[in-house]
């Protein structure tokens, strides 16, 4: 449940996402069996990719995760507040960011260039405490990370900051560009990098405690990346990384969230009635038209018009018509339901509902966008939680 969630009985609920937390850990044990000689750190930036980002967390480690990833400062001082301890490292920095707060608050910060060395080291003489900083190479992605060409001068300068007492560098790091595509080109080239980064770092005199690069895709299918440490974001919740090759049963994962919704309206109508705005969808006979209260304020995907698979009254169906703000309709063609009765968007499958990654392909997106767009107006609601 979310924290500004006021609580209300399953049947009075609107809609809600369940956040399976027995499956989470599950998901993380048949991760780490994949990489059992690698430390784990269980990625949960974005709200947990919409599963809420606490109870995710505190999930992970209970079932043995030694490490928690977020992507922004602000979401690692977040797990902090909630009281979670033990290692941490977020990575998407911006000049004049809380370096001092983290540094405080022994959460690892990734360093991709000298600027943002020479605000960390600023950040620790106020502290009064060396700051503990990983160093991020871009080895293909494109994206954070310093260039080849400027890493011995950034690793160099990480090292004098480690002798003035500034800093230790905890770590050496880089992110896949394409691991989700297996056999792809690039893999090979990326980890030729890393392993220069690697050596460069240490011949500059620095020993970092862990070396990583394997994301979830590296995790699963790329034992040669494993290195020190893994890091499983998308896959510990149970979607599959490389869906075009494999899904989450392949791996031995199960989908977490299952979101679901009260039909708020049921009605019988003539052939011909227009639904929704724009009327792209008009009944091609008498029917019965059951209303969703859930739309893309809540986060169902606009792309979903006409598309969406969702299961009501037993059966699949399909949005019929545009996806409004906050709700949109599917046509159940005569077949019997009432206000109340639940519709259920997307699971694991297992009871016949479609899952996210049908969404995905229904709506030319990938399943983490599924999972994650899903807002604050639709309540978590947790199982398994300890």
């Amino acid at each position: 449940m979310n924290a500004n969630e006021t609580p209300r009985a399953p049947e009075a609920r609107r809609a809600w996402a369940r956040i399976d937390l027995d499956a989470l850990r599950a998901n993380v044990a048949a991760l780490r069996a994949k990489a059992p000689t690698a430390a784990f750190m269980a990625v949960v930036k974005a709200d947990a990719y919409g599963h809420g980002m606490v109870p995710c967390a505190r999930a992970a480690l209970e079932a043995g995760a030694q490490w928690l990833g977020a992507a922004t400062p602000e979401e690692a001082l977040a797990l902090r507040a909630a009281g979670l301890g033990g290692r941490m490292l977020c990575w998407l920095w911006t000049p004049g960011g809380p370096w001092q707060d983290c540094v405080e608050a022994d959460i690892d910060v990734t360093v991709s260039a000298r600027w943002a060395l020479a605000e960390v080291a600023d950040a620790a003489r106020r502290a009064n405490r060396p700051a503990r900083v990983q160093l991020k190479i871009d080895a293909g992605l494109g994206r954070n990370g310093a260039q080849p060409a400027e890493w011995p001068d950034l690793v160099r300068a990480a090292r004098q900051a480690e002798r003035d007492g500034l800093i230790t560098v905890t770590g050496v790091w880089a992110h896949f560009s394409c691991a989700d595509e297996p056999g792809h080109p690039s893999i090979a080239r990326e980890l030729a990098v890393f392993r220069t980064a690697v050596a460069q770092a240490e011949d500059a005199g620095l020993e970092p405690e862990v070396r990583h690069i394997a994301n979830s895709p590296g995790t699963l299918t790329l034992p040669e990346a494993h290195y020190d440490l893994v890091r499983p974001g998308v896959a510990m919740y149970g979607i599959s990384p490389v869906p075009q090759t494999a899904g989450p049963e392949d791996f031995g994962l199960r989908p977490v969230m299952t979101l679901a919704a009260r039909l708020a309206s049921v009605k019988q109508v003539p052939g011909g009635h227009g639904v929704s705005y724009g009327h792209h969808y008009v009944t091609p006979g008498a029917t019965t038209l059951a209303l969703v209260p859930l739309g893309y304020a809540d986060g169902v995907p606009r792309h979903a018009s006409g598309a969406g698979p969702v299961l009501v009254a037993g059966k699949l169906r399909t949005v019929a018509g545009r996806v409004a703000m906050d709700q949109f309709v599917v046509d159940l063609g005569g077949d019997l339901a009432s206000p109340g009765d639940e519709a259920v968007l997307f699971g694991p499958g297992d009871g016949g509902e479609p899952t996210a990654e049908d969404w995905a392909r229904a709506c030319g997106t990938i399943a983490y966008e599924i999972v994650t767009r899903i807002g604050a107006r639709v309540p978590r609601v947790y199982a398994g939680a300890r």
